[in-house]
């Protein structure tokens, strides 16, 4: 069975949110970084992550600018502002519903015959 799985809609947006709550990060970081906070199971196509990232900075959620990187290369670096934390927070709120709803879905209530 494949360990990879395929995000649902809106969930890279507070994802990549999130890896930028920890620090100033351009795209491969970024995308490198949800790789390895889900134990490989999560990886996020350059096709998804850019636009992902653009929208979001279209939004205001996130700044970017270039800046060199470790390897002397030259990258856009992007950052979370002060209304990508409040959207971050939105969202995370939103996620944990949405985790607690489909959870009573897949584990229903034992019947008191099954117990």
């Amino acid at each position: 069975m494949p360990k990879r799985i395929d995000l649902l809609q809106g969930t890279l947006d507070m994802l990549i949110l999130r890896t930028l709550q920890w620090g100033a990060q351009h795209g491969y970081g970024i995308g490198q970084a949800i790789r390895a906070q889900s134990a490989d199971v999560l990886q996020v196509e350059t096709g998804s992550l850019y636009p992902a990232l653009h929208r979001l900075e279209k939004h205001g959620w996130v700044t970017s600018e270039w800046k060199q990187t470790e390897s002397n290369q030259r990258a856009k670096y992007y950052r979370l502002t002060a209304a990508g934390r409040k959207q971050l927070a939105a969202e995370h709120a939103r996620w944990e519903q949405l985790v607690e709803a489909i959870a009573g879905v897949m584990k229903p209530a034992r019947k008191e015959s099954e117990s």
